[in-house]
């Protein structure tokens, strides 16, 4: 990993370093990012940010140590510290109620800026407060970089590129179920969707999931119609995915991959990558079968229904969840796991049986993941080259890498060989 040249004090600093995401964050650059890095913590008690430094001492006792920034949540010290760094990383949330400081001041000083938030009715509310400013001074943000809603785009970029390389078409359908998931949210993120409706009304949530909210351009194509049957179960049976159901953040993901479809059409740097006018995205997850896919499909229906008009219930539920600062141990993140598998149909004028299909998945933390959004660890793409349905099989290391090239055959299921 290399910086682009600039004359800052510090290539990165972690804002929110002493919370759950923000020690991992640390960890993690201790761990894997270059030596020479210049970079910084940032908070608002020396003391918890020196316990920061001596855990990741720990871990590398041969690296330099960050520095300390103390650094409080209003504008004055947000505008001190960006000034300071080519890139924030923030992870102070729920960022409905804190994360504007650190946006803002990112946007109005040219430093770029990435976050872990799954709240898509904030980064709309964002886009609208500070993209002119932003595309002013030249900063680049990229709200809702982790587990939220970066696998998703990610997955949806390289199944659109397969189609363009391999086939010389856009991209007509991407469908993309989470296959499998281990792993348990921290108190941050619970507290987060326990708030959120604290904060946005319930019409301002709904309008930031319609299609292409986000995107600065809108597409009037739309995914297929779902029959009587999946509108009232919540059950689709899909090609090559199987039978799966409403997913717990498909809306969320849908509004970061269509804005990224939006942003390829608009910015001329960036329409090499455009997926192609007549694109569609749909978000599910696996159902093992009918009766627990109609299960989870009515408990999110109800959970968002008591989440959005029942104040006393989000008030019960944070009693009993993780508490900010807190999420799964070291132990039980190391046995989580998460899998995505993808299917993407060419934009051709006849039937055709070539498809893009992918699989992406991470093992351990989750929350470790959000800070691998270049490098998932193990994916894999099968582009189906010909219509007796030989694959094309690519393992990338990592997110930029070029693909080993292999033949396989392609599994029912897309199980390994």
């Amino acid at each position: 990993m290399s910086f682009k040249k600039h004359s800052r004090q510090y290539d990165l600093v972690v804002f929110g370093a002493t919370g759950y995401t923000g020690l991992l964050c640390a960890e993690h650059i201790t761990t894997h990012f270059p030596t020479d890095l210049k970079w910084a913590i940032a908070g608002r008690s020396a003391e918890k940010l020196q316990n920061v430094i001596n855990e990741c001492k720990s871990l590398n006792p041969d690296r330099q140590p960050p520095a300390i920034e103390i650094c409080n949540l209003n504008d004055t010290d947000l505008g001190a510290l960006t000034k300071k760094t080519f890139i924030l990383i923030t992870t102070v949330g729920p960022y409905a109620k804190y994360g504007e400081y650190a946006f803002k001041a990112c946007a109005e000083n040219g430093t770029h800026y990435f976050d872990c938030t799954g709240e898509a009715v904030w980064h709309m509310t964002m886009i609208r407060k500070y993209e002119a400013t932003a595309k002013a001074t030249g900063a680049c943000l990229f709200p809702q970089a982790a587990i939220e809603s970066a696998p998703s785009d990610l997955v949806t970029f390289k199944l659109a590129s397969a189609i363009k390389s391999e086939l010389s078409a856009p991209v007509k359908d991407v469908v993309i179920s989470t296959h499998e998931i281990h792993g348990a949210p921290s108190g941050g993120t619970l507290h987060t969707l326990l708030s959120l409706f604290d904060v946005f009304h319930w019409k301002e949530v709904a309008k930031s999931h319609k299609p292409y909210a986000l995107s600065p351009v809108q597409n009037s194509k739309r995914p297929p119609r779902p029959s009587l049957i999946s509108r009232l179960t919540g059950l689709h049976s899909i090609p090559d995915l199987g039978l799966v159901t409403t997913s717990v953040a498909g809306g969320t993901n849908t509004a970061v991959v269509q804005r990224s479809w939006g942003l390829f059409k608009q910015e001329p740097s960036l329409q090499k990558h455009f997926h192609g006018p007549n694109f569609t995205y749909r978000e599910f997850m696996r159902a093992r079968n009918h009766l627990k896919g109609m299960a989870m499909h009515y408990g999110l229906v109800i959970g968002g229904l008591l989440l959005m008009f029942c104040p006393p219930f989000r008030k019960i539920m944070r009693k009993f969840v993780y508490q900010p600062g807190e999420g799964p141990s070291k132990e039980e993140q190391k046995k989580e796991y998460i899998q995505l598998r993808g299917v993407a149909t060419p934009d051709v004028p006849t039937d055709t049986r070539k498809q893009a299909l992918c699989k992406a998945e991470y093992s351990g933390g989750m929350y470790r993941c959000k800070w691998l959004v270049s490098k998932i660890k193990k994916f894999q793409a099968d582009s189906l080259c010909s219509d007796c349905g030989a694959p094309l099989s690519g393992r990338f290391d990592d997110i930029t890498g070029r693909p080993r090239t292999q033949r396989r055959r392609i599994y029912s299921g897309m199980s390994r060989p």
